[in-house]
């Protein structure tokens, strides 16, 4: 039988899962899941931190998969809502964190809504967490006062207009964006960010799948192809990161399991 809030009714936490190597999920994060009666999950959230869910814990995968069947946004937020109802603990996982393009926001308003009480676990977002762990500070003292965060495909599946973006900050963070990395290479030169400007595309950060290629923003589509670059991977795109052949770590990227 599952078990009840420790409020007596069902709640919802909204858990950022970090960027994939399951150490970087939180204190808080860690806390809640191993309450949990249900975990409804993205498809990219580690085995290890799903692990620390207890084992009578229902696991609903929910992940979303590039080109492949999906669960609608509704019949998530229709799940978690049922599932609170009935008096279970609902941690709906999340890669990343909740409100960095992850929906967290839209399941937060469905549960606020439904008059569900619910709370949000920020989690450690790839926008900050990819070009860190290439070496890649998003801001620097001389060359990035500042940073933005874009993701290069829009609900609908159309691209987001990045012109505006192009040359208004020093640092330009892209998240999905590998299968319109050439189309929004060229749409920012055309806006005009030299095409000589550094750039790196980061796959699989903080995992032991992890791997960076660096370029020239006009460059970069053709290394990233000859690397085989694939998604989950981040853009960066500014004179910081030229920085990632000095400030590379010094140890690798761990497994992404617990000690």
């Amino acid at each position: 039988m599952m078990g009840r809030s420790r409020t007596g009714g069902g709640f919802v936490y909204l858990v950022g899962a970090g960027p994939g190597d399951p150490r970087l999920l939180t204190l808080r994060g860690a806390e809640v899941l191993r309450q949990a009666d249900v975990v409804v999950h993205d498809r990219l959230v580690s085995p290890a931190v799903l692990d620390l869910a207890p084992e009578r814990a229902a696991r609903i995968d929910v992940g979303k998969r590039p080109g492949g069947p999906h669960v609608d946004q509704q019949d998530i937020n229709d799940l978690l809502i049922d599932r609170a109802r009935r008096g279970w603990v609902v941690v709906r996982l999340k890669g990343g964190d909740p409100f960095v393009f992850g929906r967290g926001g839209e399941e937060a308003l469905a549960c606020a809504g439904a008059g569900v009480p619910f709370e949000v676990v920020p989690g450690v977002t790839a926008a900050v967490a990819a070009p860190a762990l290439a070496g890649i500070p998003v801001t620097h003292r001389g060359l990035s006062a500042g940073f933005a965060v874009v993701t290069a495909t829009l609900a609908n599946g159309r691209g987001t207009d990045l012109r505006a973006l192009a040359t208004a900050v020093d640092t330009l963070v892209i998240l999905m964006g590998v299968r319109r990395l050439r189309e929004v290479c060229a749409e920012l030169v055309a806006a005009g960010r030299s095409p000589s400007t550094p750039a790196a595309i980061v796959e699989r950060a903080s995992t032991s799948d992890q791997r960076k290629v660096l370029g020239a923003l006009a460059d970069l589509p053709d290394l990233a192809d000859a690397e085989g670059i694939a998604a989950p991977a981040t853009l960066i795109v500014g004179e910081v990161a030229a920085l990632a052949g000095r400030l590379a770590p010094t140890v690798a990227v761990p497994a992404a399991t617990f000690a």
